[in-house]
């Protein structure tokens, strides 16, 4: 089982989402899973221009850092998604990833797999965060196990935080082992592929 973690967090070792991805890797990883942590702010990944390749051949038109973590993305058994709250959304950096998946919300290919989420924020406002990042998770057809967030200005609120990532990284283990589904993914499939011949009607957006 493989679960891979993603942090967006452009703070490198001093970042306090980094703190939450890693705690949710570390009780994937007890509980039995590989895990391997991904610095989405090293990597050299270009914006999507929305010429709709991807998910008519397959294959991006661009060839960056983008195309090994897609392989490790559609490789892994689990996704932990973590970004910091930058004016009620995730990094810049965490949106260019998510819209470079193009073909993964029209051809569903994360079905199966499953995820989650963590955050950090200024205010009590995580949940902002963690909420979309498991509607992304659910749009690109994964089971969303759940979330952690905190507020590092609020004392005691990380180290709280921290314990329930740990028990959402055993949590994402369990539920990948024993198959749970979260969503009912005929009716959401069928949502999806409406919402992709609108898109595909709108291309020019």
């Amino acid at each position: 089982m493989k679960i891979i973690g993603i942090n967006a967090s452009p703070r490198g070792s001093k970042s306090q989402t980094l703190r939450l991805v890693k705690a949710v890797l570390d009780g994937a990883k007890e509980s039995g899973a590989e895990t391997e942590l991904v610095d989405l702010c090293k990597l050299d990944i270009e914006y999507c221009n929305a010429c709709g390749t991807c998910y008519a051949t397959g294959e991006c038109i661009y060839d960056d850092d983008f195309v090994e973590l897609y392989r490790k993305i559609l490789d892994c058994d689990g996704l932990v998604l973590g970004s910091p709250n930058y004016f009620r959304s995730v990094t810049a950096q965490m949106k260019t990833m998510i819209d470079r998946m193009g073909d993964t919300v029209h051809c569903q290919l994360l079905t199966g797999k499953y995820g989650c989420s963590v955050a950090t924020t200024g205010s009590p406002t995580s949940n902002e965060v963690t909420d979309y990042l498991n509607e992304i998770l659910i749009g690109l057809g994964a089971n969303a196990v759940g979330q952690a967030g905190a507020s590092p200005n609020i004392p005691g609120q990380m180290e709280a935080a921290e314990k329930q990532a740990f028990s959402l990284g055993q949590e994402l283990v369990e539920a990948i082992r024993t198959k749970k589904i979260y969503l009912d993914p005929d009716s959401y499939s069928l949502e999806i592929s409406k919402i992709s011949k609108i898109s595909s009607q709108n291309h020019s957006i």
